[in-house]
């Protein structure tokens, strides 16, 4: 692999059709702080390969990165028309996903310090336990004769 351009896991939420889009929002938002749809829409659209995406395309992507948990609103503003436009922010799944996305397992297991490791074994260990205890427990099937 060339040096510098390491592959890291790619998340779902940078994968398909939308990842452009998705990116995008988030880092708009990682940079700029809480936004209404429409301006995210004008920031979109000053992305490359993003100027000619639709308001309604990136009023439905913000509507489904909220319901899966990435974007969380996080006020009212009032807008100049003398309406109410909802901010949204990223959520903390939001900045761990950006964070994973920059970087390989690999590159972080080898290149981490002693603490890092430590913290993250322990956030990976609880994550571990919580979804253990969250999966249904089924009954034995009967012995078959």
């Amino acid at each position: 692999m060339a040096k510098g351009k390491e592959k890291s896991g790619r998340l779902q939420v940078f994968k398909g059709r939308e990842a452009k889009l998705n990116r995008a929002i988030f880092h708009i938002l990682a940079l700029k702080g809480p936004q209404t749809i429409y301006e995210i829409s004008k920031e979109v659209k000053t992305q490359k390969g993003l100027k000619n995406t639709k308001y309604t395309n990136v009023n439905r992507r913000v509507r489904t990165l909220e319901e899966s948990g990435y974007l969380e609103k996080a006020g009212i503003r009032s807008t100049q028309a003398g309406g109410q436009a909802t901010l949204y922010q990223l959520t903390t799944r939001a900045h761990v996903a950006l964070l994973l996305s920059q970087i390989s397992p690999d590159t972080f297991t080898k290149e981490a310090d002693e603490d890092a490791l430590i913290a993250e074994l322990a956030a990976l260990m609880l994550f571990l336990e919580k979804r253990e205890r969250a999966l249904p427990v089924y009954p034995s099937a009967p012995a078959r004769r």
